[in-house]
C-alpha cells in the first residue's frame, strides 16, 4: 500500500515536472512571441519614418533648388537692367564728351581772337602811357609812389582822427566814472588832513641855558648826544637848540628828553642818560598806543603785536610833510569805500591800505624799498598773502595779483595826491621838474617843452616835419609811460603835444 503510495507520488511528481516544463516553455514562447512582434512593429514604425524623412528631406531640397533658381534667375535679370543702364550712361558721356571737345574749340578759337585784342590794347596802353609820362614828365614809378603817398597821408590823417575821437571818447567815460567813484569815497571818509612836521627844535628859557646844556668842556652835550645817538647843534638862534637824526623815533625821545632836562634843570651825564632811558620807554608806550589807535580807526583787529608797534613807529615819520601814520589809516578807509563800491573784499582792502607803508618805519635800518620790506616784515607776522601782495605791489615792484591790490594802490593815491595833502621842498620841486623836461627833451623831434603849473603838466612842441599827428599820438602815450617808469610824483602829470603847421605863400 505504501509502495503504490509512493510510486503514485513519483508519479505525480515527474508528470507535474513534466506539466510544468511544457508550461515555462509555453510562456517562454509566448514572451518570444510577443518580443518579436513588438521588434517588428518597432522596425516597421523606423521604416515608415524614414520614409517620410526621406520624402520631406526630397521635397524641401526640391524646394531649395526652385528658390535657388528663381534667386538666380531675378540676379541674371538684375545685371541685365544694370548693364542696360550702364550703356546708357556710356552713350551719354560719349555725347558729353563730343560737346565738350566742340566747346573747347570753340574757346580756343575766341581765345585767339582775345589775345588779338588784348595784344592791340596792351598797345594802345602803352602808347597813352608814354604820352602820358610826356605830359606829366613822370614816370609811372614815380607816379605810383606820388599816388601812395598821397593815399597813405590821407589814411594817417583818418587813423589820426579816429585814434583822437576814441580816446576822447574813452578818456571821458573813464574820468567821469573814476571822478564819480573817487568823490564818492572821499566824501564818504571826510578825513580832516593836518599837515604835521616833525620839528626837531626845542625852545629854551634863555641863551643861558645854551652854556648848561653844553657844560664844562661839552661833556653834557657829549653825554646827551651819546646817549639819545642824535646830533644837537646849538647856534646863534635865539633861546632855541637844533636836534638833528635820520631816525624820527630816536629824534622825538631826543626832543622830550631835552625838554624835561630844561625844565627840570639839572643837567650832568647821569642825570642826562636816566631821563633818556625813562623818555625811551615812555615813546615806546605811545608807539604802541599810535598803532593800536591807528588799527582801531582803521577798523582792523587781529593784528600782530610786532605790526601794531611798528605800524605806530609812523607817527613819527613824515613824506613831502604828510604824516605817515595819518595816510596809513585814512588810505584804509579809502580803501575801504572802494571796495564797497566795486565789490571787492573789504577786510583785505582796508588792512592793505593800513600796512601799505609799513616798511617805511625801517626803511633807515633795512636795505631795500619800503614796500619789499614792509611785504616781507608782514608776511614773517603771519599777515594772509593777498594783503601781503597789496603791501608789495603798492609801486608795481610786484605784480598785483588781486583787484584789492589795485584798490590799495589807488586809495594811496588819493590819500597822497589830493589838493594839500602833502607839500614838497623848493630843492625837489626843481629836481622834478627838469626831470620832465629831460625826459620830454631826450625824445627826436620834439622842439621846445616846458613844465608848467608846478610840475603837474608838461607842454611839448615837436617839428611838423618830422612828426605827423598819429606819430604826436603815440610820443604823448610813449612820454607819459616814461614817466610813470622813470619818476615818483604826487597826482598826475598832464602830457601835451602841440604841433603846429604853417604854410605861408605870396600873392604876386
Amino acid at each position: 500500500m505504501n509502495g503504490n503510495l509512493i510510486l503514485i507520488s513519483f508519479v505525480a511528481l515527474v508528470l507535474g515536472a513534466v506539466i510544468g516544463f511544457f508550461v515555462k516553455n509555453y510562456q517562454i514562447v509566448q514572451e518570444t512571441d510577443k518580443k518579436q512582434n513588438k521588434a517588428s512593429k518597432i522596425l516597421s514604425d523606423a521604416e515608415r519614418k524614414s520614409t517620410e524623412l526621406v520624402k520631406e528631406s526630397q521635397d524641401r531640397a526640391i524646394e531649395i533648388a526652385q528658390a535657388a533658381e528663381k534667386d538666380a534667375h531675378d540676379r541674371r535679370a538684375e545685371i541685365t537692367r544694370v548693364e542696360e543702364r550702364l550703356q546708357s550712361r556710356s552713350d551719354q558721356l560719349d555725347r558729353r564728351a563730343e560737346k565738350i571737345e566742340d566747346r573747347e574749340h570753340a574757346i580756343s578759337q575766341r581765345q585767339s581772337a582775345l589775345d588779338k585784342k588784348a595784344n592791340k590794347i596792351e598797345e594802345k596802353y602803352n602808347n597813352v602811357s608814354q604820352e602820358l609820362e610826356r605830359v606829366s614828365q613822370m614816370t609811372q614809378a614815380e607816379a605810383k609812389d606820388l599816388l601812395l603817398e598821397r593815399v597813405e597821408q590821407e589814411a594817417r590823417n583818418d587813423m589820426s582822427r579816429i585814434v583822437r575821437e576814441i580816446e576822447a571818447e574813452a578818456q571821458e567815460q573813464g574820468e567821469r566814472k573814476a571822478r564819480k567813484l573817487i568823490a564818492d569815497a572821499i566824501q564818504r571818509v571826510a578825513s580832516d588832513h593836518v599837515d604835521e612836521v616833525t620839528s626837531s627844535t626845542v625852545p629854551l628859557p634863555s641863551d643861558d641855558m645854551k652854556g648848561r646844556i653844553i657844560g664844562r668842556n661839552g661833556r653834557n652835550i657829549r653825554a646827551f648826544e651819546k646817549a639819545a645817538g642824535v646830533d644837537v647843534i646849538v647856534d646863534d638862534t635865539p633861546e632855541a637848540i637844533t636836534i638833528s637824526c635820520f631816525d624820527s623815533v630816536r629824534r622825538e625821545v631826543a626832543k622830550q628828553a631835552m625838554k624835561k632836562l630844561v625844565l627840570d634843570g639839572r643837567i650832568h651825564p647821569a642825570h642826562i642818560e636816566k631821563i633818556i632811558e625813562k623818555e625811551q620807554e615812555n615813546i615806546e608806550k605811545v608807539i604802541m598806543e599810535a598803532g593800536e589807535q591807528a588799527a582801531y580807526d582803521a577798523g582792523v583787529p587781529g593784528l600782530h603785536a610786532d605790526i601794531l608797534k611798528t605800524l605806530g613807529r609812523l607817527k613819527f615819520r613824515t613824506s613831502y610833510g604828510q604824516n605817515q601814520l595819518a595816510h596809513a589809516v585814512e588810505s584804509a578807509q579809502l580803501a575801504s569805500v572802494l571796495a564797497s563800491e566795486m565789490g571787492a573784499n573789504v577786510e583785505i582792502s582796508k588792512a592793505g591800505g593800513l600796512l601799505h607803508d609799513l616798511g617805511k618805519a625801517m626803511d633807515h635800518n633795512v636795505e631795500g624799498t619800503h614796500a619789499q620790506i614792509g611785504a616781507e616784515f608782514a608776511a614773517r607776522h603771519g599777515v594772509p598773502p593777498k594783503i601781503v601782495n597789496a603791501i608789495a605791489s603798492h609801486h608795481h615792484e610786484v605784480e598785483q595779483e588781486t583787484i584789492e591790490a589795485i584798490i590799495v594802490e589807488a586809495a594811496d593815491a588819493i590819500s597822497g595826491a589830493r589838493p594839500g595833502a602833502r607839500r614838497e621842498s623848493l630843492e625837489q620841486y626843481l629836481k622834478r621838474v627838469r626831470a620832465l623836461e629831460d625826459v620830454a627833451n631826450s625824445y627826436d623831434g620834439v622842439k621846445s617843452c616846458y613844465a608848467l603849473q608846478a610840475g603837474r603838466e608838461v607842454r611839448i612842441f615837436v617839428r611838423p616835419k618830422q612828426v605827423d599827428d598819429l606819430a604826436a599820438s603815440r610820443l604823448a602815450r610813449d612820454i607819459s609811460k616814461t614817466i610813470e617808469e622813470t619818476m615818483q610824483y604826487p597826482g598826475k602829470i598832464k602830457v601835451t603835444v602841440i604841433r603846429e603847421t604853417r604854410t605861408v605863400d605870396y600873392a604876386k
